[in-house]
């Protein structure tokens, strides 16, 4: 009886389930580079979003808890162009274990006027639709080093998501040649659309600097007023995450209206936005509709 049961076991040995091999895991601290992430990294790894749809980034700092998942992942992901103001920490969590990559630093930046600092670079690098093509292959190349033998299957989701991007642009060509060039004027609640403006041919007029925190001196308010007068500007635009009051200022004196809320910092948590392509959409449509 005993070399009976003895036999049985033998024979479902071969047939109980190999354990899967863990998933390289991938921390990221920024929703866009999650998306960027989860698209080329596909079923291949594990990808935890820290910073969340609808949280102002330039405000965020991680949790003990966050950094106990950095120390564990093999590769970490930001956003960079001095977004993320806790780089330290983050190195010092994750030690020789884990790869941190500083995304937007791979590609040329922009420069903004900062009111405390003077020139500083423009961290909203995602407004570039070719910013993010840029992102794409970096993202690619480093889940690669972490996990070679997935290297084609990378390669055909980094394809797949790029063919996406250039889809994208070119319906945004489209909808902005509809806005003749005298009107592309773009007055937003702080200064995060420049590279946005650069692609398609927009003046920008920021209320506010480089953080919506930075509140505008009264000089700069008045030189606003005076701008939006003089180049007969239509409207102004909130963001997802706050309405700034000085905004309120403004429309009084100016007589341009609000023009809709635009997404400034990342994906928002709302349908209209919970995707890279569906907030670029959602910005273009908000902008040329106003404008026009």
């Amino acid at each position: 009886m005993k070399r009976h049961c003895l036999l049985v076991l033998l024979f479902w040995i071969p047939l109980l389930p190999l354990r899967a091999a863990e998933k390289p895991k991938v921390v990221t601290f920024s929703t866009i580079l999650t998306e960027i992430a989860q698209r080329v990294g596909g079923d291949r790894v594990e990808v935890t979003g820290l910073l969340k749809p609808g949280v102002d980034p330039h405000e965020y700092q991680p949790k003990p808890a966050d950094l106990t998942l950095v120390s564990r992942a093999q590769l970490i992901l930001l956003s960079a162009k001095h977004m993320e103001s806790y780089v330290g920490k983050l190195k010092e969590a994750t030690g020789t274990k884990g790869a941190l990559v500083e995304v937007g630093d791979q590609f040329p930046s922009l420069k903004m006027k900062d009111e405390k600092s003077g020139l500083t670079d423009d961290p909203h690098w995602w407004h570039s639709i070719d910013n993010v093509r840029r992102a794409t292959k970096v993202v690619q190349d480093e889940l690669v080093k972490i996990s070679p033998a997935d290297q084609a299957a990378f390669a055909a989701n980094a394809a797949a998501y790029t063919k996406e991007l250039n889809e994208l642009e070119s319906w945004v060509k489209s909808e902005v040649a509809k806005l003749p060039r005298n009107q592309r004027k773009l007055v937003t609640s702080h200064d995060a659309f420049q590279y946005f403006a650069r692609s398609f041919g927009f003046t920008i007029h920021p209320i506010e600097g480089v953080s919506p925190e930075e509140q505008p001196s009264s000089k700069k308010v008045s030189e606003l007023i005076a701008a939006i007068k003089s180049e007969g500007v239509k409207a102004i635009f909130l963001e997802s995450i706050q309405n700034p009051k000085v905004v309120q200022e403004i429309t009084r004196e100016t007589g341009a209206k609000i023009g809709g809320t635009l997404y400034a910092d990342g994906l928002g948590d709302s349908p209209e936005a919970s995707t890279y392509a569906a907030m670029y959409k959602h910005n273009v449509r908000t902008i040329v509709g106003a404008l026009k």
